[in-house]
């Protein structure tokens, strides 16, 4: 079939392939010099004619952590703005504390291991310890029904608010879990560490993040936080909670409401009331959070603030 093509007009190339290939797309043959075909292929072994991109070793040396500080924020960023999330509950507490049935079960055990060596220190000190986490274990279910009722707004909230953990067991595990128990998507931001770790399997898949900095997975934690919930836990809880309260304080961030959960834990762990008297913080800064026990009281209480706040939760 002929076109018509005005005179002196050429068909337009093939977008990858060339009729002639052109010098390099074959390597020196050995007829010319019998040493090239090894010297190339120890030129394509070599790593530094990988690219960049597909070269970890260059990757991860100390003087490229910058762009890879780059990347692991934009990662994040850009899969969450493209799965449409928009707000955030953000979700602290224990990853030792688990559900009720299992922490039974721990307790059943060391008390049979006590019975057996009545006298051995050591098992009648996890065997106590394990007994003040079985109390504890309540808070899972109080977690779990909170993912729930937040996982249920969301089916109908515009912009929607998902749950955001750390990702872990526990009480983290809890929150995701309640999501998943109404088909709603919830966020996780597990954290590389030196030893193996699994993230909790109520996270969406899609929404499962693992950072190798701390510093990037504390950004992603408040970028998008509409409220922060905070259960009983330790090192990590009191870390991002603290971090959290400093920068309302200090107005660095827009205030959210911040709940703890399990008000006779939080009065033992930390003396906020001390820290007023002594005056190293204000009686307001003792304002910036409230105790809760159940999970209709946070999420109550959370509405109760914004519309004292004046704006709506998904705003």
């Amino acid at each position: 079939m002929t076109t018509n093509r005005p005179a002196g007009v050429p068909s337009p190339p093939h977008p990858h392939e060339r009729r002639e290939p052109l010098p390099w797309h074959r390597p020196k043959p050995a007829e010319e010099d019998p040493n090239a075909p090894q010297s190339v292929l120890a030129i394509l072994a070599s790593p530094t004619y990988l690219l960049a991109e597909h070269d970890p070793d260059f990757i991860t040396r100390p003087e490229s952590r910058g762009p890879r500080l780059q990347i692991e924020y934009l990662k994040a960023d850009t899969i969450l703005t493209d799965e449409q999330i928009d707000h955030t509950i953000v979700v602290f507490g224990s990853t030792r504390v688990p559900e009720p049935a299992a922490a039974r079960r721990n307790v059943a055990a060391l008390r049979v291991a006590v019975r057996a060596n009545p006298d051995n220190a050591e098992t009648l000190a996890r065997l106590a310890t394990a007994e003040r986490i079985l109390a504890k274990s309540r808070y899972y279910d109080v977690a779990r029904e909170f993912g729930r009722l937040v996982g249920a707004a969301a089916s109908t909230a515009r912009p929607r608010v998902v749950v955001m953990t750390g990702g872990g067991p526990g009480l983290m595990e809890a929150a995701n879990r309640g999501a998943s128990d109404v088909e709603a998507r919830s966020v996780g931001l597990n954290i590389e560490l030196p030893h193996e770790q699994y993230p909790n399997p109520y996270v969406s898949p899609e929404l499962c993040f693992r950072f190798h900095y701390f510093a990037l997975r504390k950004l992603h934690f408040l970028l998008r936080a509409k409220a922060l919930v905070s259960f009983p836990g330790g090192y990590g809880t009191l870390d991002e909670l603290f971090e959290v309260l400093t920068l309302i304080q200090t107005r660095k961030i827009k205030p959210i409401p911040v709940v703890l959960v399990g008000e006779h834990f939080w009065r033992r762990a930390v003396d906020f009331d001390y820290l007023v008297e002594e005056g190293v913080i204000d009686r307001e800064d003792r304002e910036l959070f409230w105790f809760a026990e159940t999970a209709q009281e946070i999420w109550d209480g959370i509405l109760r603030w914004y519309a004292a706040f004046g704006e709506p939760l998904g705003g």
